[in-house]
């Protein structure tokens, strides 16, 4: 499902990128509501799917591109950017295969394990204070911060590998370092 975080099927992950087909009907079925440009539509998805799909512009573009060459949409110049919006022809198509269509951003969403959307909300708010640390942090309070952000990629690390927290062999370190 493009650009975001997770495993595959069945290990509690999001599968893997968006079919075609699938940015396509979702950019078709966002169009049909409201026109929006190409920000949009990735925003749009990021949020109904609750962070579980958010298509990267290279794939939304082409798409919209496609689309426009198809008459299904059409853009224009706008404060926000090219601005998309649905012909006729795109109303009726999306009319007429809505029940096939489906909702997208849904099947993204239930693709991924509440365990897995849980430890990717907290990325931002891990993100959040590590940059109040650099900001407002003295210099013992980074190193502090350093040293819990190295422990912690190690465990998860030793998480991955099923090792116990005492196994951490000096041997594990030159895979985790790699990584750094």
């Amino acid at each position: 499902m493009g650009g975001g975080w997770g495993g595959g099927r069945g290990r509690g992950g999001r599968g893997g990128r968006a079919r075609r087909g699938d940015v396509r009907a979702a950019v078709l079925l966002l169009l049909a509501e409201t026109p929006r440009n190409g920000y949009q539509i990735i925003q749009e998805l990021d949020d109904r799917s609750r962070g579980a799909w958010k298509p990267s512009p290279g794939s939304v573009y082409p798409v919209l591109q496609q689309l426009e060459d198809e008459g299904l949409v059409v853009s224009g110049a706008a404060d926000v950017g090219r601005l998309y919006r649905i012909t006729d022809a795109g109303s009726s198509y999306v009319d007429s295969h809505r029940d096939e269509m489906g909702k997208p951003w849904e099947e993204a969403a239930n693709a991924v394990s509440p365990p897995a959307m849980e430890l990717a909300q907290l990325i931002p708010q891990v993100l959040g204070a590590i940059k109040q640390v650099l900001h407002a942090g003295n210099e013992r309070q980074i190193r502090q911060a350093s040293t819990v952000l190295t422990e912690t990629r190690r465990a998860l690390y030793r998480i991955l590998a099923e090792d116990e927290p005492n196994s951490a062999a000096e041997g594990t370190d030159s895979v985790e370092d790699a990584d750094t």
